[in-house]
């Protein structure tokens, strides 16, 4: 898979409108532990917990783009069983290295 366009998502990345970076950063939370798959909630939930509130808009930008994309991609490029797209292969990596830490 080579991920979904920006221009193809049912959610736009970025704030929502009135939206504060608290709030912005508690929905990203809430949407990486509703996954779909156990494992990703696992791993997505842990890495939201420690690391949203440090990431700049731009960051958060990036993760929300992430968290449009499938359960079973995200799985096969956190676990290197597949290559993830090149402009997620850098978080993905980071969100590797994070859970190896744990």
């Amino acid at each position: 898979m080579t991920g979904v366009p920006l221009d193809q998502l049912k959610e736009t990345p970025g704030a929502r409108p009135g939206e504060s970076r608290e709030v912005r950063i508690k929905r990203l939370g809430m949407r990486s532990m509703r996954r779909g798959i156990k494992e990703m909630d696992i791993i997505l939930h842990r890495y939201a917990s420690d690391q949203l509130a440090a990431m700049d808009d731009g960051e958060l930008d990036l993760y929300e783009t992430l968290l449009g994309e499938n359960d079973q991609d995200l799985y096969q490029w956190v676990s290197g069983q597949q290559d993830p797209p090149t402009h997620l292969a850098s978080l993905i990596q980071h969100i590797i290295r994070h859970t190896a830490m744990r």
